[in-house]
């Protein structure tokens, strides 16, 4: 008899648990979708770093033909600042449980000319567009080391815009190597010339610990 009140016991726990189940409301589509939007954005930012640095590298081999070796000595630093980038977005993805994906589309690649005014085009547009969105939604969110990757990305890309814009303008100028560039490891922030300053104004990383891009 008391094993029997055991089950009774046992059935009426487990008819209860199913009933607040049926009654408890789900995320719909949209809810689901919403709350995955940050992640939904670093894949994206993922795959869009992962494709400028192998763009720009391959843009580096151009200008390099065309004896624009300041300009390659630009892309390959943009390039290696895009790896940090791609990095920085990689390993939030993993911390949110995802596996980090990338489908890499080069470009045809064309003069130096014209692939500079492509590059300024894709910074632009991260820089002004794409990464404040992102940053927007993050902190809706509140992932803040999504803001921070985000915000780490968007900050060097207004730079590498700056410098393709210098370089669009300065080309017949920048054919020789004469010019080091430098690239924090951590934020990927640029800079011409060795860094006049003892730590990132970005993410304070010591100078000393810049990658040179020679």
């Amino acid at each position: 008899m008391k094993r029997e009140g055991n089950w009774i016991l046992v059935t009426c726990i487990m008819v209860g648990v199913v009933c607040i189940l049926m009654l408890t409301p789900g995320l719909s589509r949209a809810e689901e979708a919403k709350a995955n939007m940050t992640l939904d954005n670093l894949q994206s930012a993922y795959n869009g770093e992962s494709n400028a640095n192998a763009k720009y590298q391959a843009y580096a081999l151009q200008a390099d033909k065309e004896g624009l070796h300041k300009v390659a000595r630009l892309f390959r630093a943009a390039a290696s600042a895009e790896e940090v980038h791609l990095k920085n977005h990689a390993e939030v993805i993993k911390s949110m449980g995802a596996t980090p994906m990338a489908d890499i589309n080069l470009p045809a690649v064309k003069t130096t000319k014209d692939n500079l005014e492509d590059a300024i085009k894709g910074e632009t547009y991260e820089d002004t567009k794409m990464y404040p969105e992102f940053i927007a939604q993050a902190e809706k969110e509140n992932n803040a080391a999504a803001i921070q990757s985000f915000t780490y990305a968007k900050i060097a890309e207004a730079e590498h815009a700056k410098f393709y814009m210098k370089a669009l303008e300065n080309m017949k100028t920048w054919k020789a190597a004469d010019v080091n560039f430098y690239v924090c490891p951590v934020c990927g922030w640029t800079v011409e010339n060795k860094p006049g300053v003892a730590n990132c104004p970005v993410c304070g990383t010591p100078a000393a610990d810049f990658l040179i891009i020679s």
